[in-house]
């Protein structure tokens, strides 16, 4: 795994935004572990749209639900990487008790604009930890009738699971490491970072 020489390296990158500066700012008190670079990340994402785009080739009506906020950049590429029309909308859930570890408790916090009755739906979530959010979020949404129902996320700890729960479309396996970037934060901080990111106090 790289280091944080190696985030200064993405600064040089001309698609990336951030600055010395932000990262001075963001880091100072923390050492950053890359554990997935963005151009793997880009990689895979590709190869999960076109498996999506395969398994949907006959269907008309593919609908998304991106889960806020950790998802928000994940989907945002894997949207534009779908070689078919599709339609989308979003939830936001919540159920992260002190930042870190997952509470049990799910709570939704924003609803879907649109109805799923007689849909395609695929979910689009960030991480699969428990378990417990994912089932919560198939059981409220299998109620209101969808025709199918699938989910694909970026990243699975499956030494974390404590149900079993159907994913049909996964990133990347990582173990029980707090990871924070593309997409994911820690207190509102790090989504902006094009990597994934072990995040350690030091």
């Amino acid at each position: 795994m790289r280091v944080m020489e190696d985030l200064v390296d993405n600064v040089r990158d001309p698609r990336s935004q951030l600055t010395p500066r932000l990262l001075v700012i963001l880091y100072a008190s923390h050492r950053l572990q890359i554990l997935i670079p963005h151009d793997r990340i880009a990689q895979r994402v590709r190869e999960i749209a076109a498996d999506i785009s395969r398994d949907y080739r006959d269907v008309p009506d593919l609908h998304l639900i991106g889960v806020l906020k950790g998802a928000f950049v994940f989907m945002a590429d894997l949207v534009r990487a779908l070689d078919r029309p599709i339609t989308m909308d979003f939830m936001a859930v919540s159920s992260y008790a002190d930042g870190t570890t997952s509470s049990g408790e799910v709570r939704v916090l924003k609803d879907l604009d649109s109805a799923l009755q007689g849909r395609h739906v695929l979910i689009v979530e960030d991480i699969i930890d428990t378990g417990l959010t994912l089932q919560y979020l198939r059981g409220i949404l299998g109620t209101r009738e969808p025709r199918s129902l699938r989910t694909a996320c970026l990243l699975s700890k499956p030494t974390r699971r404590t149900i079993d729960v159907s994913v049909e479309y996964i990133g990347f396996e990582i173990e029980d490491q707090f990871v924070v970037g593309y997409g994911l934060d820690r207190d509102g901080l790090y989504r902006n970072l094009p990597d994934i990111v072990i995040l350690g106090s030091g």
